[in-house]
């Protein structure tokens, strides 16, 4: 007899319908897997023996095949043990009167037969739902990730028996309810504004380029708060959708690191150290393609801290994904394209010693070493981060002063509030912010008066300005407009945008 059971393989971020065969003969008991299966697939042949006589079944005895279709496929980890098991039992007619033609099977099983979770279960669903597919039985501790996929039927099990129970009807398993999503603001651990004495201009640098989406560059001495104010970004942030964290959700949940909650609440703030190969940021792996630190931080903040101590080339392979909001990963083990829509913020000191142009110390480094430390970053990387703000000592009396600065959540407020006119700007456009604005964009939402682009033209001239800089100082002085709730773009928007590059000092 033969019986087939459909389960899911991942490729990326997208799942892939896959059939698992079983075909039991009489002849000399032979128990084999084909269809492209890896280490990982061929090892169910003994952890399924064990569960389900562990499970008090009985194990079919003759020449057993196993095929996983489409055959071409390479398939690979552990979920499809759980649909091994079921096609095992139903060519051997033990699940006598069990429909599955309408099921997706996803789980891993221990030797007892209990049912493990699995990794990236949440994009497996979401596929096999638009296939058409509305029943799944899961593995219990993926209950949470699986409860917010809506017009669904999941029912959560925990061993192979209540599969079993649940598909002749002795034991039905109610399915799980769907849960409504409630963002988190930020976490307890989130540095806040309050806090940080002083700098009013990287302040506002700092809400303007999240209020439109912008990447950052703070630039100064040790000490200074630049690594404060970067971890005060996430509590500036507005809060994610439910589409934005199903999104988000998915790539965490693929990257095996998502959190207990089962959903992501929380824009992503991903800190990777400056010792991260190429591989880890892009993403990658020696046959699967898993999605690296940039896909991580979609939605959120990629904070590189000492931005010139990270290695050349995997500063240079971030130019591609800040420019289309995505990164294509090619690996022996496939092609597959991650979404990388990050807000970038960046800290550096201006010199080796950290003191060059400080009001208070003194810089001890040579010209040579000063231009040999700033020519680790490239003209083409600097050019697509759109503001470039230096970040000066605070003086003492500053510092002892018990007086708070704006909170955070005022800053919060006026955010939300330029999001929400960029959103209704962009309805229809597939855009969401001012920074992933094109040229078609930027020509219908963006004109400049006479003066606005006089001022434009000056340091356009003055400081050498590529044609994407003239781009994105177009962008950020939209932003600061929307955060002054003004329809156009006024002579004093376009110099406080331009007032926030540095390239003549990197000269």
């Amino acid at each position: 007899m033969i019986a087939k059971i459909v389960c899911y393989a991942l490729n990326g971020l997208e799942g892939v319908p896959v059939e698992v065969e079983t075909d039991i003969n009489k002849g000399m008991p032979s128990y084999e897997m084909v269809g492209l299966p890896d280490a990982a697939v061929k090892e169910a042949r003994e952890r399924v023996r064990s569960a389900l006589k562990n499970s008090r079944f009985l194990f079919p005895v003759g020449r057993i095949t196993i095929n996983f279709a489409p055959a071409d496929l390479r398939k690979e980890g552990a979920a499809f043990d759980l649909a091994v098991a079921v096609s095992l039992l139903k060519a051997s007619e033990q699940l006598v009167g069990a429909d599955v033609s309408d099921t997706v099977f996803l789980g891993e099983l221990a030797l007892n037969g209990d049912l493990r979770p699995v990794a990236g279960l949440l994009p497996l669903l979401i596929s096999a739902k638009g296939h058409g597919f509305t029943k799944f039985i899961v593995p219990a501790a993926n209950a949470k990730e699986a409860r917010f996929l809506g017009g669904a039927h999941i029912f959560p099990t925990r061993t192979l028996r209540e599969v079993v129970g649940h598909l002749t009807g002795a034991a039905p398993i109610a399915p799980l309810g769907t849960a409504a999503f409630v963002p988190h603001a930020s976490s307890k651990n989130t540095a806040d504004l309050m806090f940080v004495k002083g700098q009013p201009v990287a302040r506002r640098a700092l809400e303007v380029a999240v209020a439109g989406g912008h990447n950052l560059l703070l630039v100064g001495p040790p000490g200074t708060g630049k690594t404060m104010l970067a971890r005060c970004i996430p509590s500036v942030m507005p809060d994610l959708t439910f589409e934005e964290a199903l999104e988000i959700t998915k790539i965490h949940s693929v990257a095996g690191v998502l959190g207990e909650e089962g959903i992501v609440t929380e824009r992503p703030f991903r800190t990777p150290h400056h010792t991260a190969t190429t591989v880890s940021m892009c993403g990658g792996g020696n046959r699967t393609v898993h999605p690296g630190e940039m896909s991580l931080a979609h939605g959120g903040v990629l904070f590189l801290d000492e931005l010139p101590e990270y290695n050349r080339s995997t500063l240079e392979a971030m130019r591609q994904p800040l420019e289309d909001g995505r990164i294509t990963v090619s690996r022996a083990g496939g092609t597959v394209t991650f979404p990388a829509r990050f807000m970038l913020c960046a800290s550096m000191n201006p010199c080796p010693c950290g003191n060059y142009g400080s009001t208070e110390r003194t810089c001890t480094c040579t010209p040579a070493e000063i231009r040999r430390y700033r020519k680790k970053i490239s003209g083409p990387l600097l050019d697509r981060i759109d503001l470039q703000v230096e970040v000066d000592n605070v003086s003492y009396d500053a510092l002892a002063s018990s007086a708070r600065q704006e909170s955070s959540a005022a800053v919060k407020e006026r955010v939300n509030v330029a999001r929400t006119i960029q959103s209704a700007r962009f309805e229809g456009c597939g855009i969401h912010t001012n920074a992933e604005m094109g040229e078609r964009e930027l020509a219908h939402f963006c004109g400049l008066n006479a003066e606005g682009n006089a001022i434009l033209r000056s340091a356009f001239e003055r400081m050498k300005l590529s044609a994407r800089a003239r781009g994105r100082i177009i962008k950020v002085a939209r932003t600061i407009a929307d955060l002054a709730a003004s329809e156009e773009i006024l002579p004093e928007h376009v110099f406080e945008a331009v007032s926030y590059r540095m390239y003549d000092k990197f000269d």
